[in-house]
């Protein structure tokens, strides 16, 4: 259901989705306590926000002080432009303000600055904020937001689904430092997993089994009403190039011959040794905590891996991608057989790792190349033991 809904989401170009309060701070949180002064003396700025409906620039301006903020930027995207529209109504923030104009609230985004005392009570936080309309609609390509990335230190929000490739890249372009939101998926993009591969990116503090709750304007889509608010579950993840505790925390692991006696997952426990890849030269180890501690060759492990991946316990040498070009084998003239035994002729049995059979799995989509039988897996993460 999950993933169903980020495919209607992008689809519909639907990217509506409101980050909760508490899992900004959970997330930001961890940052801090890795570093107290990752923020001090920094502009940071979150583009694809609006603090009348989003709570990055909320929180950001409450914790304006204790972060030791030097300047907060924000800056939202015209309705008229959003490819989704769900009967957009300017808020009283807004219209009681005097520069208000009715047509540039359509046309035109906004951006709020937070810099200093405003109110004169001494502090600065979300009283203090300072908002105009931008000459543009707000679209982060547009020279105007880029001008104020390249002011920018630090880069913090929850971008479009349906364009996120295309925002990591205008963020890596300016070598910023980033903490952004993405579908799990994103992991397995060209654009994204060398990075993770280089240690250039990686993932945040929060855990990714039980995807992300997010507030939704779309009232056809909507998992749950919560206090009155639709919520929609997402299968969505942190991807981050600062630096946080968890991710050198290593995984405790049992070795190869406890796993095969004592694992807790039935594809491992009783078998006599883990299942060697057909077309690349790693075994294949279905599970995070199946990892065998004493095995020193390549393993194939589930991209949720990344989210416990320890730098300093293993290495990344690849993923099991066409595009990544590392298979030792390449399968012409395939025949898929899907698990009602319609059969058609593919090319994707290339794109991931195969498991080969002496007979046709039972219950399952498998391949069909010559004489042989084969499976394909979801995409892997190969890994190594650090020597």
């Amino acid at each position: 259901m999950a993933n169903e809904s980020l495919s209607r989401a992008k689809e519909a170009k639907n990217d509506e989705f409101y980050t909760q309060y508490p899992d900004i701070e959970k997330e930001i949180n961890a940052y801090l306590e890795y570093n107290p002064d990752v923020f001090r003396g920094k502009t940071v700025l979150l583009p694809c926000d609006d603090p009348e409906w989003s709570n990055f620039t909320k929180f950001f301006a409450q914790n304006f002080e204790t972060f030791g903020l030097k300047k907060l930027i924000s800056t939202s995207y015209a309705p008229e432009s959003k490819k989704y529209k769900f009967g957009y109504q300017p808020s009283l923030f807004e219209t009681e303000a005097p520069h208000y104009d009715a047509d540039k609230s359509k046309t035109h985004g906004k951006i709020f600055v937070l810099d200093h005392d405003v109110t004169g009570d001494g502090r600065i936080n979300v009283e203090d904020l300072q908002w105009q309309y931008l000459e543009g609609d707000g679209d982060f390509r547009s020279p105007e937001i880029c001008a104020l990335r390249d002011q920018a230190d630090i880069i913090i929000t929850n971008p479009p689904f349906s364009l996120f490739r295309q925002f990591l890249l205008w963020i890596l372009e300016a070598n910023k430092q980033f903490v952004v939101i993405g579908n799990k998926n994103c992991v397995t993009y060209k654009e994204v997993f060398p990075l993770i591969k280089e240690n250039k990116l990686w993932s945040g503090r929060r855990e990714w089994s039980g995807g992300m709750w997010f507030e939704t304007k779309n009232n056809e889509d909507v998992d749950e009403v919560i206090d009155g608010v639709n919520m929609k579950n997402v299968p969505s993840i942190w991807l981050t190039n600062i630096d946080h505790g968890r991710r050198h925390q290593p995984l405790s692991l049992m070795t190869m011959g406890d796993n095969l006696k004592f694992s807790r997952h039935k594809e491992i426990k009783g078998k006599s040794a883990y299942e060697h890849y057909d077309n690349y030269d790693a075994i294949e180890v279905p599970f995070t905590d199946a990892i065998p501690s004493d095995y020193d060759g390549a393993m194939g492990v589930p991209i949720s891996f990344l989210d416990k991946y320890c730098p300093e316990q293993f290495e990344i040498l690849g993923i099991t991608k066409t595009w990544f070009g590392i298979a030792n084998k390449i399968y012409p003239n395939q025949i898929q057989v899907d698990k009602n035994g319609n059969k058609s002729n593919v090319t994707k049995l290339n794109d991931g790792a195969t498991i080969k059979h002496s007979t046709p799995p039972i219950g399952e989509t498998y391949y069909i190349v010559g004489d042989n039988f084969y499976t394909q897996l979801y995409a892997r993460v190969l890994i190594r033991k650090k020597q």
